[in-house]
């Protein structure tokens, strides 16, 4: 699995571009990166880029529910550029677990999805 981590706008956008299949790991990267930067600027916005993006191992979906549920009010935006119709469901299933606004946005349309994560 891949995942790498791009802070924009002062920090206070992640950049997000996974790959792959996530393990338990790649959140002993993710976790700690969204935790400093809410600590520095209060709410975050998130774009997840998951072109190429396989799925969780059962442990990373743990963590990644985990994670949910801690930064529940932690984000304010989250918009979500894929290229798969799971991954448009994916977007659906995850409101309930979130204060977060989320957007699913086709790999096409990346570019919109960028302008409206940052739009005010």
């Amino acid at each position: 699995m891949s995942m790498q981590l791009n802070e924009e706008n002062g920090g206070k956008l992640l950049v997000v571009h996974v790959s792959g299949k996530l393990v338990k790991a790649d959140y002993e990267q993710f976790v700690p990166a969204v935790e400093r930067l809410v600590r520095q600027h209060g709410k975050l916005r998130i774009l997840f880029d998951m072109t190429d993006f396989h799925g969780w191992e059962a442990s990373a979906a743990w963590e990644d529910f985990k994670f949910g549920v801690e930064h529940f009010a932690d984000i304010e935006r989250i918009a979500m550029v894929g290229e798969k119709q799971w991954q448009h469901a994916m977007a659906t299933f995850g409101k309930p677990f979130t204060k977060a606004k989320i957007r699913y946005f086709d790999h096409a349309d990346a570019a919109e999805a960028r302008k409206w994560v940052d739009e005010a």
